[in-house]
This record gives structure tokens, sequence and C-alpha cells, in this order.
């Protein structure tokens, strides 16, 4: 057996590499309440709105559509679904069968995923790799509340934080910021885990009191509401925009295709 000597700089080197932590995330971007931004996840992103942030899908965006958009001043969030299988994606033979739950309703490519699974968090860890190998400055998981849903699978309210916290966690670890996805009832007890929570249709279910904790915390509330009384009467649009803006709110009127057919803004 060939023993291998090194000198003691570069031994220093190698060991330093070895127990290093994988990412150096000391620090990660914290949006400020009554953040400007911008939502869209279909077709080619309109990259022309005067705002301080864009939320893109994670996949479908390019490396140079992100640096493009930073280069201008915006910082990037990229979504991706954390809490269902999604047909389309480049890694969806990565997800074992077995954890593969029933159909979402009204998205027939789509199933929902056993987030108790070690399997589906280290699909869902490649994925965080992903966003932070692409220059990301945060991310957006989207179905984080499914133990409200019938999954096919048999976990609780404790489950799910357990899963969010495990995602804020490793967002963080990689110097990613990371929005929680409605799951209003679960506000309270995660609202310190995250940096902003993004939020649809608060207005229309007269959920958004329970916000108000991102708000009180200096976490920016984003918003979205897709009601077609919002987009064809001006009246009801400003009512509502006229609560958003006294939430501190930055809600957005957008179609729910989320393809930059339209977009009104209840910020100046």
């Amino acid at each position: 057996m060939r023993v291998l000597f090194f000198p003691f700089p570069v031994l220093c080197v190698l060991l330093s590499s070895l127990f290093s932590p994988l990412y150096a995330a000391d620090d990660w971007y914290r949006p400020p309440v009554s953040v400007t931004w911008q939502w869209q996840l279909d077709g080619v992103v309109n990259e022309g709105y005067d705002v301080d942030l864009y939320d893109i899908d994670l996949f479908d965006s390019s490396v140079e559509l992100i640096q493009r958009l930073q280069a201008s001043g915006k910082k990037v969030i990229c979504y991706f679904s954390a809490g269902s299988y999604e047909d389309w994606r480049p890694d969806a033979t990565d997800f074992a069968t077995k954890y593969l739950g029933k159909t979402l309703s009204g998205w027939d490519n789509e199933r929902w995923l056993d987030i108790r699974s070690k399997h589906v968090r280290e699909v869902l860890s490649r994925r965080l790799d992903l966003a932070a190998e692409k220059g990301c400055d945060g991310v957006e998981p989207d179905n984080v509340d499914s133990y409200r849903t019938n999954t096919g699978f048999y976990f609780h309210r404790n489950d799910q934080l357990d899963f969010n916290r495990f995602l804020a966690a490793q967002a963080h670890k990689r110097g990613l910021a990371i929005g929680l996805k409605n799951d209003p009832d679960q506000i309270r007890a995660l609202v310190d885990d995250f940096d902003f929570a993004v939020n649809e249709q608060c207005f229309e279910y007269s959920e958004c009191r329970s916000y108000e904790a991102f708000i009180s915390k200096g976490k920016p509330v984003l918003n979205a509401e897709y009601r077609e009384i919002y987009v064809d009467d001006e009246a009801q649009r400003s009512a509502m925009c006229k609560q958003s803006l006294t939430l501190k709110f930055s809600t957005l009127v957008l179609p729910v295709t989320l393809d930059d057919k339209f977009r009104m803004s209840c910020l100046p």
C-alpha cells in the first residue's frame, strides 16, 4: 500500500474543504414590507416591470434570464412545487412511485407527495441546490399545506410543520430566502422560519388577517387576487386595494394562469 504525504499547508486546505459547510450561507435576501413584485410562471417572462423582485419558475427560467433581472436591480424568487409531483418536470423520474399520492383536484398531471419521506426530501434538496446554482435570491415552494387535503397519505399538522421547517432550514443553508405559500392556519407557528409570505386570494376568502403576523415581524406579504370583479369593476378593485394598503400587503390582480395577460397592482 502506498502512503501519500502532503505538505502541511496543502493538508490544511484539504481538511478545511472536507469539514467546511457546502454553502457559505450566513446571510440571505430579506425582502421588506410593501416590496413591489411581479409573478409570472407561464410564457416568456416580461422583464419590463419596474419592481423590486420577480417570482418566476425555477425550471423554466434560464441563468441568463435570472442574471438579466438581477443586473437591472431586481431580486429573483424561484418557484417550484414542494408538496406535489409534476409529471413534466425534468426531475420527475427521481420520485419513487410509492411516494406519489392522489391527483390534485383540477390538475390531472400532478399528484400529492408523501412529505414525510426522506426520499422526497432528498429530491427537493436537489431542487434547492439548483436554485442556488442558478443564482436565485430565494424560493417559493408551493403546495406546503397539504395536511388539510385528502392526499392519499396519513400525515397531520405536525408533519406539515416539520416539512415546512425542513424546507426553510435547507433554503437558508444555501443562502436562499424562502416564502411560506398559503398555509394560513400555521402562520403563527412558522412566521419565524420564513422570510416572506406568498398568498393567493386572501381577500376573496377572508383570510388576510392571518397574514398580519408576517407584517408585524417586518416581513412582506405578496398577495395575488384572481376574481373577475377585481379585473372588471374598478370600484371593487379600489376598495380591495385600499384594504391591502392599510394592511401593508403587496397585492396584484393577475390571471390565474400567471401568464402576464394582464397585471394590476395595488401599490403605487
